[in-house]
């Protein structure tokens, strides 16, 4: 046991006396968690996510319990109204001068949407109330599409995306208030959504509660990904691992420590973080539960198994921080980590179907109620596990322990 104390001892020592893993590892996740938080959080005041989404009635205002229309404009007038002063509503919305042409004004949002500039376009339709009323009643007839609410958005932008999947939970919403109204509300029935961001108990999720988790799994992510093979590769090119071969030092003590001195790195990289966002930016997620720490502790060793299934791939230190690199950038934003992913192009989704970050870091935000959840948990927790045998697999196979001579 001291043997393995010892090793995970040099290694939390070596780490933290290089400067650029000790950039890499702890002051990079940092810094990226504090400008991410800034820009994504309207500069820290309130901490909620606002977005700017126009909002068309293409038919006239009746006036009226039945005029539905009317309702649904009120909800997004509601919801980008501040909660409380000095925190930031929801929505901006944008609406069409009273004298400007309806048609004019959804072509012009539209291009806006796609520009970046807007995340969604929400029309009503100019029969809503008279069809919502037949559709209701059970005498609808024609094409069922008239009645519905049309959102436009762009399926690139992760902040259209997270737009408009709260903009499904408001329409839901005012589906509940319709029935309701009409009388035809049924407490047993329940409306299916399909939801990607989630709220708290108080309705509005800060974005620090969603990037916290993720900024965390993203240091253990890098300090697996080139903390391990550098470590391995750099004792080995050197000669350190022979040393220790001629000593009482089994390669299972040895795993078993260089282990265990990286699940403390990790621990280490969790304190700091959650330091900085739970009283820097106001972080409420509680970590301190059984489920969080278990997919904590399973993307630890998930990310140390890529270590060395990249340290078996190279054979020079030079060759897997190079690997390391090629596989970094497009695991890291594809994996869900800083916004989510669901709206990618074919090509990037089969990224994000095979990359572990991309269930670790759902499952951890499940576990932590930030978000309802895309994948279930088996796959959360079978994928990364399919992960760790694969590169323990060929990590056994491939791996060399000596230079070659």
């Amino acid at each position: 046991m001291k043997g393995i104390l010892l090793i995970a001892r040099v290694h939390l020592i070596t780490a933290f006396r290089e400067r650029v893993t000790l950039f890499w590892f702890l002051l990079f996740p940092m810094f990226l968690l504090v400008v991410l938080t800034l820009i994504f959080s309207g500069l820290g005041n309130g901490g909620s996510t606002n977005f700017s989404v126009a909002i068309v009635n293409m038919g006239p205002s009746t006036g009226g319990a039945t005029d539905f229309a009317a309702l649904v404009e009120s909800v997004f007038d509601r919801a980008a109204t501040p909660s409380e002063p000095g925190k930031e509503p929801l929505f901006s919305l944008v609406k069409p001068a009273p004298d400007e042409d309806k048609d004019a004004f959804i072509e012009r949002e539209q291009k806006a949407v796609r520009l970046g500039n807007l995340a969604a376009v929400v029309v009503i339709p100019p029969d809503f109330n008279q069809q919502l009323m037949q559709s209701i009643a059970g005498t609808g007839a024609g094409d069922a599409s008239v009645n519905k609410i049309v959102v436009y958005q762009d399926e690139a932008n992760a902040g259209s995306q997270m737009a408009t999947s709260i903009i499904k939970q408001i329409i839901s919403g005012i589906d509940r208030e319709i029935l309701a109204r009409t009388g035809k509300f049924d407490e047993q029935k329940d409306i299916p959504t399909d939801t990607i961001w989630i709220g708290n108990a108080s309705g509005e999720l800060p974005y620090v509660d969603f990037l916290l988790p993720g900024i965390i799994l993203m240091g253990f992510f890098v300090t697996g990904l080139f903390g391990v093979p550098g470590a391995i590769l750099f004792a080995r090119d050197r000669q350190i691992l022979r040393r220790y071969w001629v000593t009482p030092l089994t390669t299972p003590r040895y795993l078993a420590g260089f282990a265990l001195g990286h699940v403390g790195l990790c621990v280490v990289q969790f304190f700091f973080l959650y330091i900085l966002g739970r009283f820097a930016f106001g972080a409420s997620v509680n970590f301190a539960q059984p489920a969080p720490i278990l997919f904590l502790l399973l993307g630890s060793v998930t990310f140390l198994a890529f270590g060395f299934f990249i340290a078996s791939l190279a054979k020079t230190p030079n060759a897997g921080m190079a690997i390391a690199n090629i596989l970094n950038m497009p695991m890291m934003f594809l994996g869900g980590l800083f916004f989510p992913v669901g709206g990618l192009p074919l090509v990037l989704r089969i990224i994000v179907f095979i990359n572990p970050l991309t269930y670790l870091s759902d499952g951890l935000r499940m576990s932590l109620g930030v978000e309802a959840g895309t994948f279930s948990l088996p796959m959360t927790v079978g994928v990364p596990l399919a992960w760790i045998l694969v590169c323990v697999l060929v990590a056994s196979r491939r791996l060399k322990w000596d230079v070659e001579r």
